[in-house]
């Protein structure tokens, strides 16, 4: 299958490319540098250089090119969102990024799409212990400043749901990513500035995925997905902040993380505060594992860091 890649020299998609290329298909990644489009080169897909939120500028990159289908993975997270605001570049780009990308699915003759969404769009609260499936409410407005987001994902799960004949749509609910960014977070364990929540409030959890495991996911949705569904892509093992951190301690040499009040985690950072300290969500797999044949490579997050 020929594959444009939206956002192939992003977080996922470095992890995505060569999975995609040992599956055979060819790759063609957009992304906004020069530089990106030599290393994509270099590692046997083909470039194109645009920003996918100029639809002219998208569609003229794409002219005269054909393509079986369309993965879209781009976020602006170049590092973990702090503040609310933080979000509002990736926001757009699941609104009007995927409106483009589906254009320009149209001018290649891709009939299938495949959008990234995520597991917090269930929402930024408790959820009851047992397992999420994707027929649970999702992106239900709360009244609250992550309303912007579940709007977001509702957004470009409904623009490629719906997107009409002869376009296959698939989203993929990614859990947090974790593991390719190991050093990352394991230097701010070194600085003391990766905090956890002391007390009962760092007790909510977090549906979980290693980098690995969310591109081989995305890779069996590409190829034996089912048009119009949702997939959860997650682990087996949901776990705290807290657990993930202190694992990343134990498993890089690094002091234990430093326990804050959830309170002046939430004031210094308000939007990872939240994730890192109110979401209380669990997420079923079982769809992914039953209709994709595919099971994770690291069950957990202990695993995961271990390799």
């Amino acid at each position: 299958m020929k594959v444009l890649l939206a956002g192939a020299s992003g977080t996922l998609g470095r992890f995505l490319v060569p999975q995609l290329l040992a599956a055979g298909h060819e790759v063609i990644g957009t992304t906004r540098g020069a530089r990106s489009a030599d290393r994509l080169r270099r590692a046997g897909a083909s470039a194109v250089v645009t920003d996918v939120l100029d639809r002219g500028a998208l569609l003229a990159a794409v002219e005269g090119l054909t393509a079986d289908a369309v993965v879209h993975e781009l976020t602006s997270l170049t590092k973990a969102p702090a503040r609310y605001g933080d979000m509002e570049p990736t926001n757009r780009l699941r609104v009007d990024g995927t409106r483009n990308l589906l254009e320009a699915a149209r001018e290649l003759g891709a009939t299938r799409f495949v959008t990234q969404s995520m597991f917090l769009g269930y929402g930024f609260r408790e959820l009851g212990r047992e397992p999420l499936t994707e027929d649970a409410p999702f992106a239900v407005p709360a009244g609250a400043r992550t309303d912007p987001v579940l709007a977001a994902l509702k957004s470009t799960e409904d623009q490629t749901l719906g997107a009409g004949p002869g376009i296959e749509g698939i989203a993929l609910r990614y859990g947090l990513f974790y593991g390719g960014d190991t050093e990352i977070y394991a230097d701010l364990l070194r600085k003391r500035r990766l905090p956890v929540a002391s007390g009962r409030a760092g007790s909510g959890t977090l549906a979980l995925i290693h980098h690995h495991d969310a591109a081989s996911a995305t890779v069996a949705a590409l190829e034996r997905g089912v048009a119009g569904r949702v997939y959860n892509i997650v682990d087996n093992t949901p776990a705290t902040w807290r657990e993930l951190m202190e694992e990343v301690a134990r498993t890089r040499g690094t002091p234990r993380p430093l326990a804050l009040p959830a309170g002046l985690i939430r004031l210094a950072a308000p939007y990872i505060g939240e994730v890192m300290t109110r979401v209380d969500v669990r997420v079923s797999n079982e769809r992914a594992r039953t209709e994709l044949a595919w099971t994770p490579r690291f069950p957990g997050y202990r695993e995961g860091l271990a390799a």
